[in-house]
C-alpha cells in the first residue's frame, strides 16, 4: 500500500524527522478519500494519474477502503477500447456524524452521513443560551438518535463536532439578556460536559469556523485552495481555507472578519469606523425593525421572513454589503486568495441580494496592487454551522492530513484519531 517513491509533489518531507510506514499508508488513505470527495467520482486510472501512486498501490488502497465500507463502485462507463471503467464513490453509509450548533438564539443538532446527508435533525429555541440546558438538549437529543439506529450503523458514529461563538458570556447585551443571565458559559466546560455523555470523540469549534468546513466539504469551495468564508447570522463571522485545508489558527479565531473595522455607511458619517460585526449582522436587522415598528421575531429561522418592510430590508442589505466589500480589500491586502464565498443564516433570495450588492460596492473600491478575487454565494444557509460540526470528525479522521506522514508510529495507534490543533482536538 506503500509507494514513497511515486507520491508526486503533495510529498515533501519535513526537516526534523522522516516518514513511517503506517503515516503513509493513512495518508495516502485519506488522499484518495479527499480526491474522491472533490470530484464525486474517480476510476482508479485518474486516482493513480492524480496521486503519482503506482495502479498496484492505488488497487490496494481502494480495496481497503471498500473492505471498510468507505467507497462503492458506480455503473461501469463504457465505450471506450478496452475494459469499462469503474468509478468509485464514497459510500454515504460509511461513516456517520453528529454536529451540534449552539447560537445565540437557538441550537440545532443534525446526525449527518458520509457524503453530507442529514439523517435525522432536531431544533431548539431559546431567547438565549445556559449550559446545563444546552447540554441536556445534546445528550437526551443524539440518545434518541443513536437508539433509532441499527448496532452496524451505531459503529459507523465517527464522532460529535460542536459549533459555537466563543465567548459567549461577552454578548448579553446584544442578544438581550439580563446582566449576568449569561455568565455560566464563563469557564465552563461545554466539550468535556458533552463527552462524559458519549463513546465516541468530541470535538470543538468556532461556530464560522465551522461553517467554513462545511462549505469546503460539501459546497462551491472544491475548485478554490484559498477561499475566506463569510458567514452572516446574529453576528457575522468567517472562515480560512488555506492551501486546500481548513486554517482554525492557533486559537481557533482564524478568519474572525467580524473583529476587522470598516467604514460605517451612512449619512452624516465623518471617518466613524465600527467592527465589522456591529454592522454585517443580522441583530442589526433586529433592531432597525424594532425601531421602524416591525416585528423583530420576523428574523428567526422558523420565520421565513415573510414580512420585512422593502425599506428596511433594502437598507439594511446596503450597509451589510458596503461594510463587508470594505473587509474583503482588507483581506485581499493580507491574504493572497482566490475567492471570497459569502453565506447566512437568511433566506436565499436575501442571500443572493447581499452577494450582488457586495460585488458591486467591492469593485468600486480602490484596489490597485491587490489579486484579483471572485465573490461566490454559498450554498448551505441556516444549516452550515450545525453541518459544519458534524464535519470536524469527518476532517479528523478521513480527510487528507500531511501531519501523518511524520508522526511517530506509537502517536498514531492504528487508525485511532490523530492530535490535531486546540479547536479541533477530540475528548474521549
Amino acid at each position: 500500500m506503500v509507494d514513497v517513491g511515486r507520491m508526486g509533489d503533495d510529498f515533501q518531507p519535513g526537516p526534523r524527522r522522516g516518514t513511517n510506514q503506517t503515516g503513509v499508508r493513512l495518508y495516502n488513505e485519506r488522499l484518495v478519500l479527499s480526491l474522491i470527495r472533490q470530484h464525486g467520482s474517480l476510476p482508479k486510472a485518474n486516482l493513480a494519474r492524480l496521486t503519482g501512486l503506482s495502479p498496484p498501490t492505488v488497487s490496494q488502497i481502494v480495496g481497503q477502503l471498500e473492505a471498510d465500507g468507505l467507497l462503492r463502485k458506480e455503473a461501469p462507463r463504457r465505450g471506450r477500447i478496452g475494459q469499462p471503467s469503474v468509478p468509485l464513490s464514497l459510500n454515504p453509509d460509511g461513516a456517520l456524524s453528529f454536529g451540534v450548533k449552539i447560537g445565540r438564539r437557538s441550537c440545532d443538532i443534525v446526525l449527518m452521513d458520509f457524503v453530507g446527508g442529514i439523517r435525522r435533525d432536531l431544533h431548539l429555541a431559546y431567547p438565549f443560551p445556559s449550559p446545563e440546558p444546552v447540554v441536556e438538549f445534546v445528550k437526551e437529543a443524539c440518545g434518541a438518535m443513536l437508539a433509532g439506529l441499527t448496532e452496524k450503523e451505531g459503529a459507523r458514529i465517527a464522532g460529535l463536532g460542536i459549533a459555537t461563538p466563543f465567548e459567549l458570556w461577552n454578548w448579553e447585551k446584544e442578544v438581550g439578556a439580563a446582566p449576568g443571565a449569561m455568565q455560566g458559559w464563563r469557564g465552563f466546560d461545554l466539550q468535556g460536559e458533552i463527552a462524559r455523555h458519549f463513546d465516541f470523540p468530541v470535538y470543538l469549534c468556532n461556530d464560522a469556523t465551522a461553517g467554513c468546513a462545511a462549505e469546503y466539504l460539501f459546497g462551491r469551495a472544491a475548485k478554490y485552495p484559498e477561499f475566506l468564508y463569510v458567514f452572516i447570522a446574529w453576528f457575522v463571522g468567517g472562515g480560512l481555507v488555506i492551501n486546500g485545508n481548513l486554517f482554525p489558527g492557533r486559537s481557533g479565531y482564524a478568519g474572525s472578519i467580524g473583529q476587522m473595522l470598516v467604514p460605517v455607511e451612512r449619512p452624516g458619517n465623518r471617518g466613524e469606523f465600527r467592527p465589522l460585526l456591529h454592522v454585517a449582522s443580522i441583530y442589526n436587522l433586529e433592531q432597525r425593525l424594532t425601531a421602524s415598528g416591525g416585528d423583530p421575531a420576523s428574523v428567526s429561522q422558523d420565520a421565513g421572513w415573510p414580512t420585512i418592510a422593502e425599506d428596511v430590508m433594502e437598507a439594511w442589505i446596503d450597509e451589510v454589503a458596503g461594510g463587508i466589500a470594505h473587509a474583503l480589500v482588507s483581506a485581499s491586502a493580507l491574504i493572497d486568495m482566490q475567492a471570497a464565498i459569502i453565506d447566512g443564516a437568511m433566506p436565499t433570495a436575501y442571500r443572493t441580494r447581499i452577494v450582488e450588492r457586495v460585488r458591486e460596492k467591492f469593485e468600486a473600491l480602490e484596489r490597485t496592487g491587490l489579486p484579483p478575487l471572485s465573490i461566490i454565494e454559498g450554498l448551505i444557509g441556516y444549516r452550515a454551522r450545525a453541518i459544519g460540526g458534524a464535519s470536524l470528525p469527518l476532517l479528523a479522521k478521513f480527510m487528507r492530513d500531511r501531519e501523518l506522514l511524520f508522526r511517530d508510529p506509537g502517536d498514531l495507534r492504528g487508525a485511532a484519531v490523530p492530535e490535531a490543533a486546540d479547536d479541533l482536538s477530540p475528548t474521549n
